[in-house]
Parts: C-alpha cells; sequence; structure tokens
C-alpha cells in the first residue's frame, strides 16, 4: 500500500569533487549539474513521488541546508526536513528517521536513497523498488539495490549473492556478504563471476525491521533514537534530544552498523540506468556530445580544434576555447577550473593545497 511507503533522501553531503560548482554552501545536490533546469535533488524527489504521497518523503540532511531544500521542495513542510546538527555518517540518521516514523506508522516502509544519483528511467526504477517492497515486507528482510557491473570499477563497494539458479533483473536473492572497495585484480575476478553487483546505496525496509537490526547490532544507536518515541513531537523537545543523541553517537555508515552484520538481507539485482555522479567524469557520459566528443553546458561556447571535453559554464559567459584535448572546464561564482581529465582524481588534493595557501 503506498499509504505505508515513505522515502528518505539523504542529502547532507559535500560533493567536494565536483568542485568549483560545488561547494561547502551549495553541494552537488542542489545543483543543475546536468543543464536541465533541475537540481538532483528535485529529480530524485520526482523519483519518489510516484511512490508515495508527498507529505511521506521526508529528507534527511545538515541543519545548514534546511533553507535550500524547502526553496527546492515548496511541496514539503518544515517538519520534513530532518535535520542532522553535525555530520556522523548515515546511521545515525538513517535511525532518527526510522524511529520518528514508525512513531507515526508502525507499518511503515522506508525507501531510503542518496540525492545525487543519476537514475534515467524513472519507471524501470519504481518497478524495482515494488519488488524491493514486496520482498522487506514478506520476508522481513533489509533490502538494498545491486547495479550490473559493466566495468572492474574500484571505487564501489560490491554485494556478493547466490546465482547457482540464474541471474534475473528485478528478483530479490539472498545476499552472501558485502564486499569492500577492491583493488583493480579483485574487481576483475568480482566481475568474471557474474554474481557480484554494486552497491547503489539504494534500501528499502520495514521500520520495525530496521530498528530491530539496530537494537541488535547497535545497541548504544537505538537507545539514543528509539527508545522514546514521544519526543518526535516536532517541537523544541525533538530538536533537544536529536542534537542530544546526535551529539553522543558514534560516527558509522549503515552499512557497517547494520548491513554487514544482519543476516535477513536481500539485494534485488536492478537493469536501470544508473549513476552515482561521484565526479565530473561519472557525469560527462550522460550528457550530450558535439560532433567532437565535446559536452557543453552553457549558451555561448565555441570550441576550435577541441575534442573530447567536458565544458560547464554560465549562460551569460562568452567562452572561446582553442586547442583543448581531453580537459574539464568549469566556471562557477567566480572560480575557474581548467582540469586535465586524466587528473580527476587528484582534484581533491589540489583543492587541499589551494586551501592551505588561502589560510597563510
Amino acid at each position: 500500500m503506498k499509504n505505508n511507503n515513505y522515502g528518505l533522501i539523504m542529502a547532507g553531503g559535500v560533493g567536494s569533487r565536483f568542485w568549483p560548482m560545488s561547494t561547502p554552501e551549495k553541494p552537488k545536490q542542489f545543483l543543475d549539474v546536468l543543464g536541465i533546469g533541475k537540481s538532483l535533488l528535485r529529480l530524485t524527489f520526482e523519483r519518489l513521488q510516484h511512490l508515495m504521497p508527498n507529505d511521506q518523503i521526508y529528507i534527511l540532511t545538515n541543519t545548514s541546508y534546511k533553507d535550500l531544500v524547502l526553496e527546492q521542495l515548496p511541496e514539503l513542510n518544515e517538519s520534513q526536513v530532518l535535520c542532522e546538527p553535525m555530520r556522523k555518517n548515515t546511521a545515525p540518521c538513517i535511525a532518527y528517521a526510522a524511529a520518528k516514523i514508525h512513531g507515526e506508522n508502525k507499518n511503515a516502509t522506508l525507501i531510503i536513497t542518496p540525492s545525487d544519483h543519476l537514475i534515467i528511467d524513472k519507471n524501470r526504477f519504481c518497478e524495482i523498488i515494488e519488488t524491493a517492497i514486496e520482498t522487506a515486507n514478506s520476508k522481513k528482510h533489509l533490502v538494498t539495490l545491486g547495479i550490473s557491473p559493466t566495468r572492474p570499477d574500484t571505487g564501489y563497494g560490491y554485494i556478493e549473492f547466490d546465482n547457482s539458479n540464474g541471474v534475473v533483473a528485478n528478483a530479490a536473492y539472498e545476499v552472501k556478504r558485502f564486499r569492500e572497495k577492491p583493488d583493480l585484480e579483485t574487481a576483475q575476478s568480482f566481475l568474471n563471476a557474474g554474481n557480484y553487483y554494486w552497491n547503489a546505496g539504494i534500501f528499502v525496509w520495514n521500520s520495525e525491521t530496521i530498528l530491530n537490526a539496530l537494537n541488535e547490532f547497535q545497541p548504544d544507536l537505538f537507545e539514543l533514537f528509539a527508545n522514546d518515541l514521544s519526543v518526535y513531537d516536532n517541537s523544541e523537545r525533538e530538536v533537544n534530544a536529536v542534537y542530544n543523541a546526535f551529539d553522543k553517537c558514534e560516527d558509522i555508515s549503515i552499512d557497517f552498523a547494520i548491513m554487514e552484520h544482519a543476516k535477513n538481507v536481500s539485494v534485488v539485482l536492478s537493469d536501470f540506468d544508473w549513476s552515482d555522479l561521484g565526479t565530473w567524469g561519472s557525469l560527462n557520459q550522460h550528457l550530450h556530445k558535439d560532433d567532437k566528443n565535446n559536452s557543453i553546458i552553457g549558451d555561448n561556447v565555441f570550441t576550435f580544434n577541441s575534442e573530447n571535453c567536458q565544458i560547464n559554464v554560465p549562460n551569460n559567459k562568452l567562452v572561446l576555447l582553442d586547442g583543448l584535448k581531453d580537459y574539464i572546464v568549469v566556471e562557477s561564482d567566480q572560480m575557474l577550473m581548467v582540469l586535465k581529465a586524466s587528473n580527476e582524481q587528484e582534484l581533491k588534493n589540489y583543492l587541499k593545497v589551494i586551501e592551505t595557501t588561502k589560510t597563510r
């Protein structure tokens, strides 16, 4: 029943690898990185609207982003923006949301998704989620979505499952174990084996099931967030209780806290187009290209003798580029980046040098 479906969109990250567009003040989930007039948060919200009413969609974010969320999602009221007063990874904010919603509806099914993933086929996404909902409720399982790997990627965690009866898309399989980000050789062996999928970080579970798992594997988290559900009354009392819980809780991801310990875990094999948009390069494969394989966002960009470039500049900026090959060019808020695409993994290190230099 849709009346029992609740969406939880995690929107608290800082997205530093999308500099200079993404900044701590306005990270990538709030940006129109595709150049289509909608932020990634907005696109995620619109996907979930097909699965539940607007008043059952909650945003998990940092206190500093509350106004941005309400500006981009005017359909929501303030009580649907659950603010973490300090960043403590994904397990505490999920514990908070699960406890709050369970207090409202003991039959709630939670669909938890990051705010900055790109999913092209909305209809197929909803079909996969419906399978996950059925599995979560009929088997009382913690369900995660797995994405069929297209390359031996070392940047993703992997899910191992039993494929002895074949592999069928949109079917649920019991998880054997989660594997951390591998080295290249191990990633290639996962790809060859056929029973390892990328961990998309999208979860579906009944609120009672996740609270039981918290009580079993993370009793301190359960005590802090779920021991007294009456505090979640949208008042100053809730604000104080949440601050106290976050102040005392461990900084830990939901994968380490629960998923790697629980035995009642299933993966639904997903075949929709998916990207976690972790880098400019991961975005580029989804953008329209000209005849020189340049992707261009910006109304006044002129390229000459340039190919395989990714360009994102304001529409009011007249830009001439000559002789660039395999570069990322981005301008935003008085900041300009001209970065060799092959050096993209160095961006975080470059930013550390810039920050150190600025503070001298």
